[in-house]
């Protein structure tokens, strides 16, 4: 365009210049002629050449912008990007500090003699502590491969200890069909995958917490079909104990554990109050059976899960059911849950419920409970059985300051400033029940409580909770959050430290517990 311009200018004026005279200097000025057309074409020319030059400079400048990566630092961390987008280096990270008051509440189940647990009082219990402690603290490396490939690696620093939580690589050859490999959230429980900086209260319910798989090591195919309004997932893992987060070490058991889920979404698509429904089921399947020569002396909390059966936890994170040590798991291990989430505006509800069916039997011999290599363990006969527990929660959230609700944590309209903004306020509150078998507190015959697979008198069979809370988000990254959880146990305790006798009539409910959690949470 420059180019043109200019030549015109020029024979413009150059016809100026030659136009009255052109009859008479046609005829009588021939080289004159040829000058003035040598200096057009030298003109031209250096047009040209400029052009060109000016292209090749666009040229290399375009090419040297796709070679240079874009560093983008955010409230989502830090990220290093190739410019065409196919590669990416992530850091990110998460750090929660929380303080535990307890009102109410001991911190075992009763008559755990083991000196861990501490002295003991008149009734077999030791009185819950109050602390402050790091629940989580978790750099976290992401990076992608030629804009499909995948991985994660999030280990965690809290409690003074180094455990690698994620471990994985994801295909995602296309978003039908993805590939997941190493230790990653088994696909199964509903707030279990949630964030664990997005979680709507300070812990999981019992659903998550206790019963279903946590990280699990093995491979799984997911995807999105049907325009993302289904999500599949279907994995061959190692298998967990309920509640379990599998170690990196060998697996005593070779035996996979079966996992699949299917959750949908179907008015994701569509503008209406139903948009944010989804609704689905979860289900794990294994056959196992647990190490044999266990006692709570001699193990490690990591190694107590090898006999494929652990304790469960309440709301602050307090054990109220164990085992016996004589029980293992001892054939098929099933769970299914039902779950479900429904978001509108500032309000959000998830409910999840789940069922484990345990086949468990007893055993004699294996290493005595104050230590020792001991003797090898002996099937008690007809000691099978098989246990159905469950639970269940529903959650509520409500988003005061008026910003959508989600799966993930609220984001504030404005950011908290002296004067300016207050960030964003959410009310939280749930409701939860966890229920064991009757016959987990009877031995093999039903006929007696003592000789069971666990004992009445120092594990309770049920516990109700119920907790409210208040989250407040001072931006998308800080969260400060309060809870006050109350809980009531059947069973679970006794006429102080006296043994259950047979008929069980000397069981009495564990002691209440009432918690006030708080936490500071940094997530980016």
């Amino acid at each position: 365009m420059r180019s043109s311009w200019l030549f015109g200018g020029v024979i413009v004026l150059a016809s100026m210049s030659i136009g009255p005279w052109e009859p008479a200097h046609a005829q009588e000025a021939g080289p004159q002629q040829k000058s003035l057309e040598q200096r057009f074409e030298e003109l031209d020319q250096e047009v040209r050449i400029l052009k060109r030059k000016r292209e090749v400079e666009q040229e290399a400048a375009e090419a040297a912008k796709k070679s240079v990566p874009v560093v983008k630092t955010g409230s989502s961390g830090l990220s290093v990007e190739s410019a065409d987008g196919n590669f990416s280096f992530r850091f990110r990270g998460i750090v929660q500090a929380d303080h535990r008051l307890f009102f109410d509440g001991v911190n075992d189940i009763r008559n755990r003699t083991d000196q861990r647990a501490g002295d003991l009082n008149s009734d077999g219990f030791h009185a819950s502590n109050n602390s402050w402690l790091l629940r989580r603290l978790r750099p976290t490396f992401e990076a992608t491969f030629w804009g499909k490939y995948d991985i994660r690696i999030m280990p965690d620093f809290a409690n003074g200890t180094v455990s690698l939580f994620d471990g994985y690589l994801d295909a995602r050859l296309d978003p039908a069909f993805k590939i997941r490999v190493g230790k990653f959230k088994s696909f199964v429980a509903l707030e279990r995958l949630q964030g664990g900086s997005d979680i709507k209260l300070i812990e999981r319910s019992y659903v998550s917490n206790t019963l279903l798989p946590n990280r699990d090591l093995g491979i799984a195919v997911h995807g999105d079909v049907l325009n993302n309004t289904l999500s599949y997932a279907f994995g061959l893992m190692n298998g967990v104990s309920d509640g379990g987060n599998i170690n990196t070490g060998p697996q005593f058991s070779g035996r996979k554990e079966f996992t699949g889920r299917i959750f949908a979404t179907p008015f994701v698509n569509h503008e209406t109050v139903l948009r944010g429904l989804g609704i689905g089921v979860a289900a794990t399947y294994t056959s196992v059976n647990g190490e044999r020569n266990l006692n709570f002396t001699d193990t490690s909390p990591a190694d107590q899960t090898r006999n494929g059966l652990v304790g469960y936890l309440t709301d602050g994170q307090n054990t109220f059911f164990r085992y016996s040590g004589a029980t293992v798991s001892d054939g098929a291990r099933i769970r299914v849950s039902p779950q479900a989430y429904y978001f509108v505006g500032p309000l959000g509800i998830i409910s999840e419920y789940a069922r484990v069916i345990q086949d468990v039997s007893l055993t004699t011999g294996g290493s005595p409970a104050e230590g020792g290599a001991g003797t090898n363990t002996v099937f008690t006969p007809n000691s099978g059985r098989r246990l159905h527990h469950q639970a269940w929660h529903v959650t509520v959230a409500y988003v005061l300051t008026g910003e959508d609700n989600s799966f993930q944590r609220v984001k504030p309209r404005h950011n908290f400033e002296f004067g300016r903004g207050w960030g964003a306020w959410e009310f939280v509150g749930r409701y939860s029940e966890i229920h064991l078998d009757s016959d987990t507190f009877k031995n093999p015959a039903g006929t007696s409580f003592t000789g069971g697979y666990a004992n009445l008198a120092d594990s309770a069979k049920s516990a109700r909770s119920w907790t409210i809370g208040l989250n407040w988000y001072l931006n998308p990254n800080v969260r400060f959050a309060v809870n006050y959880s109350e809980t009531k146990f059947s069973g679970g305790a006794g006429n102080g430290v006296a043994p259950i006798n047979a008929a069980g009539t000397n069981v009495l409910d564990r002691p209440d517990e009432r918690v006030f959690l708080s936490r500071m949470q940094l997530a980016f």
